[in-house]
C-alpha cells in the first residue's frame, strides 16, 4: 500500500466540485445541514459526489484542528488591548499554553501565543477574524501551525 500525498492548493485552481464538497462538509459541521442530501442539494451536487469526494477533500485551516498553533499580533499599548485579544483564544476554546510579549515601543507591543486548538468550537478562520476585529489588533499572523 502506498503512502498518500497530500499537496496545498490554491482555492481557485481546484475544480468546483471540490469547493462544494468542501462546503457541504462544512454546513454539516456548523449545523446549516442536517443531512447529506441537503447538504448536497444547498451546494448544487449530487450526494454520490459529496460521498466520491468527501474523504480527499480537506480545507487547509481543518488539517491544523487538534494541533499546536502559534499565533503572532502587533497590538497597541492601550489598557484592555491584550485583556480583549485574550478573551478571544478563551472563547473559542483554544487553550493557551504561552504568551510572550515584548516591551512596547512607539505604542506597540509584539504578542506571541502558542495555543491547543483541539478543544475549539469555532475554525481557524473565524478565530482569526474576530481576533483581528479586536480594538486595538494592528496584525495577527499565523507563525507556525
Amino acid at each position: 500500500m502506498s503512502k498518500k500525498k497530500y499537496y496545498i492548493v490554491s482555492a481557485e485552481a481546484l475544480p468546483e466540485i471540490f469547493i462544494k464538497v468542501a462546503e457541504a462538509k462544512r454546513m454539516l459541521q456548523v449545523g446549516e445541514a442536517s443531512t447529506v442530501g441537503e447538504a448536497a442539494r444547498l451546494t448544487g451536487i449530487s450526494r454520490s459526489a459529496f460521498y466520491k469526494y468527501k474523504d480527499a477533500v480537506q480545507p487547509f485551516q481543518d488539517m491544523k484542528a487538534g494541533r499546536i498553533i502559534t499565533f503572532y499580533a502587533l497590538l497597541k499599548d492601550n489598557p484592555g488591548v491584550l485583556s480583549s485579544y485574550l478573551s478571544i483564544f478563551a472563547n473559542s476554546g483554544a487553550n493557551i499554553l504561552t504568551i510572550n510579549q515584548t516591551i512596547p515601543t512607539n505604542g506597540c507591543a509584539g504578542v506571541t501565543i502558542s495555543a491547543e486548538t483541539s478543544e475549539m468550537h469555532e475554525d481557524l478562520d473565524a478565530l482569526m477574524h474576530r481576533a483581528s476585529a479586536v480594538e486595538g489588533v494592528l496584525r495577527l499572523d499565523i507563525l507556525a501551525g
